[in-house]
């Protein structure tokens, strides 16, 4: 059986809880994608956190071990940045909230950068996140969407993870100024396509032959999709067992492992039988429906092939109505 890195070209990894969280990088992430890079496969980053510039994320990558080029590290605030210069002329003025990987970007494409408002009114407004972002900065967003500015948001990720536990993300403070201003930006980072196909594009690599890893459903793993990529979840970030078998069908993977070490091992898919469905020696069948409904494993089987053995039975029965959402967590949880 080859491994799931014989399948593919190019790789493309979010960051946050997929290499790192905070300052740390995550157990078996540098060694996994080291020994990527080694055996020939491209390998490109793309991340919403749009607070550091792309040069700055190579150099933390690079002393946690990476092997890594600055051009290697694609941002939400250069998807913006990118958006905004098809839609505005060169020079034009644009509010930048967010940490200095926003600026950087606005500036890269030749826009104006103002950090407050002032006499000025801006074009546009690219909000991204940043630490150091503060209720004024959210108050000058706000005033100028008011005021007519094309509002543009990096990316919406409600939560972001660090070393320290798990702290609000950009979409809480996009949150904020929605509540002022009753508009919705436009969201350039995941889960749309850009950086996605950005990022192919700078590996030389299809998106058929580009594998997108990462550890949110609704950005990394539908952005992924969105690219017209195959997907690798793994369970060191945000999303857990729960919330892949709670997935609706666009958000689910088509490739879950417990960390990066998935790369290099063979990679059995489960299969669908006539009784049900069989991964290896193992087999899974639903009996039953709605609260009814049983969950039956048999076979000697790995906790993560388990796992994916059990959400493909229960997604085929969320997928035919045989059990709703729910009850699919529920016997989840029951049958560990």
């Amino acid at each position: 059986m080859d491994s799931l890195l014989s399948r593919y070209d190019a790789l493309v990894c979010d960051l946050d809880g997929v290499i790192y969280r905070g300052p740390e990088p995550v157990p078996y992430a540098i060694e996994s994608v080291e020994a990527a890079g080694g055996a020939g496969v491209k390998v490109a980053y793309a991340t919403n956190n749009a607070s550091r510039p792309p040069a700055e994320v190579a150099e933390h990558l690079r002393e946690l071990g990476l092997t890594t080029d600055d051009s290697a590290v694609i941002n939400s605030s250069m998807a913006g940045a990118d958006h905004l210069a098809r839609h505005l002329h060169e020079g034009a003025t644009v509010l930048a909230v967010g940490g200095d990987g926003v600026r950087l970007a606005l500036s890269d494409k030749g826009f104006r950068v103002v950090t407050g408002l002032k006499s000025e009114q801006p074009a546009a407004v690219l909000q991204g996140y940043g630490p150091k972002v503060t209720a004024q900065d959210l108050a000058h967003v706000a005033y100028a969407v008011q005021r007519g500015a094309r509002w543009v948001a990096t990316n919406t990720d409600r939560t972001l993870p660090t070393a320290q536990g798990t702290a609000p993300g950009n979409g809480a403070l996009i949150g904020a100024v929605r509540e002022a201003v009753d508009v919705d930006p436009e969201v350039v980072g995941k889960p749309g396509p850009l950086m996605y196909t950005m990022a192919a594009a700078r590996l030389g690599s299809s998106a058929a032959r580009t594998l997108g890893i990462g550890d949110r459903l609704e950005t990394d793993v539908a952005g992924a999709h969105a690219a017209g990529m195959d997907c690798l979840h793994v369970l060191t970030g945000v999303h857990g067992p729960t919330d892949l078998i709670a997935a609706p069908a666009d958000l689910r993977p088509r490739y879950v492992a417990d960390d990066l070490r998935a790369l290099h091992d063979p990679y059995d898919e489960p299969r669908r039988r006539d009784d049900g469905w069989q991964l290896g020696a193992a087999r899974a069948r639903l009996d039953g429906e709605g609260g009814d409904a049983c969950l039956e494993v048999r076979g000697t089987i790995t906790g993560q092939e388990r796992l994916r053995l059990v959400l493909a039975v229960l997604w085929e029965g969320v997928d035919t109505g045989m059990i709703d959402r729910t009850e699919a967590v529920n016997l989840w949880v029951t049958s560990k």
